[in-house]
C-alpha cells in the first residue's frame, strides 16, 4: 500500500500514510475542509448561508 499523500510505500506504524507528517498533512487537510463534498441540497446551503451570517456578526 502506498502513502495517500505522497506515494511512497506506507509504514505498519503510521499506516496508511508513510510517516507522522504525511499523518499530519492529512489531518490539516480535513481540518481546513479540504475533503469536503459539495452540495446542492437546499437545506445544507440555508445552513451555511445561517453560519456564515453567524460569522460575519461576531467580533475578532
Amino acid at each position: 500500500m502506498s502513502c495517500p499523500i505522497c506515494k511512497a510505500k506506507s509504514d505498519p506504524a503510521c499506516r496508511p500514510f508513510c510517516s507522522k507528517r504525511c499523518a499530519d498533512i492529512d489531518l490539516g487537510n480535513w481540518l481546513k475542509g479540504a475533503y469536503a463534498m459539495p452540495s446542492d441540497d437546499p437545506e445544507d446551503i440555508e445552513n451555511a448561508a445561517e453560519q456564515a451570517e453567524a460569522q460575519r456578526g461576531r467580533p475578532h
